[in-house]
């Protein structure tokens, strides 16, 4: 099964008008626990640079963060990029409908060539680094791209099965991943490797955090990978389930997790 398919002809449906793409916006925001998590995250950062910050989505797709991060200051000024030349495009037209007066621009590049030297206070990387099989370079560019003490934050799948692999040789839930997930003393080798001064990794996505995840995107995502009609079920599936995705992502993000299959990782330059 593509687990990005299913999600492009999500992103379509919701693409209608600039109206259904926030509602777009805003459900991913509640239904995926990691959106709890860093936006957590951001305002955290954003009681530290209330002023100007340059900031970096740095693998923006829908543009979801882009989004976020254009709400919370007028005085920052953001770049998203992503590899996908299609996604750009259309995050582009999404914000220039919007008009906003945040600086917010975008490009398509590869983030194993793309640097910009000394530029951004905070790069933010979700669900990226399990796509890119060169992750060291990766590394390498946001550091050099980083102002001295910025911030590079990142959510990954862990290796506690966080691509729903728990067993050798099982085969990944969603297909695009070129690793399983992070163990948390590699990444953090890799980070302080790349020159970063200090790393914090911890776990998301614990007991509560699966349960919800499969109830608000395995299961869904399993039935529309058997047959487009599924999308009519969608609405009365989620009426029923949405309560409780929710509150087991509260529960999640405001416990500590011995382990878990997803990591929140921090560095700085």
């Amino acid at each position: 099964m593509q687990y990005d398919s299913i999600k492009r002809i999500l992103g379509n449906a919701f693409n209608q008008s600039s109206f259904t793409r926030i509602l777009f916006y805003k459900l991913l925001d509640i239904l995926l626990l990691r959106a709890w998590y860093i936006k957590r995250e951001i305002r955290k950062f954003r009681k530290i640079k209330r002023d100007k910050a340059e900031i970096l989505d740095a693998g923006a797709g829908f543009g979801q963060y882009t989004y976020y991060l254009s709400l919370l200051s007028p005085n920052w000024k953001i770049k998203a990029i992503d590899i996908n030349k299609e996604q750009i495009e259309d995050c582009i037209r999404f914000f220039n409908k919007r008009k906003s007066k945040i600086t917010v621009s975008f490009e398509e590049a590869d983030l194993t060539k793309y640097k910009k030297e000394e530029t951004y206070d905070l790069i933010l990387s979700v669900d990226v680094m399990e796509h890119i099989l060169d992750d060291r370079t990766v590394f390498k560019n946001f550091y050099r791209s980083l102002k001295s003490n910025g911030l590079l934050l990142i959510s990954t799948p862990s290796d506690q099965g966080g691509s729903d692999v728990r067993h050798e040789g099982e085969e990944s839930f969603i297909e695009e991943h070129v690793r399983n997930g992070y163990n948390i003393l590699d990444i953090e080798k890799k980070l302080l490797t790349a020159g970063y001064s200090k790393v914090d990794v911890s776990y998301t996505y614990g007991l509560p955090g699966i349960i919800s995840w499969k109830l608000s995107m395995k299961y869904p995502i399993l039935l529309l990978g058997i047959h487009k009609l599924f999308f009519l079920v969608l609405p009365f599936y989620y009426l029923i389930t949405f309560p409780f995705s929710c509150l087991l992502n509260w529960i999640d993000v405001n416990k500590m997790h011995k382990t878990g299959t997803g990591l929140i990782v921090k560095a700085w330059k």
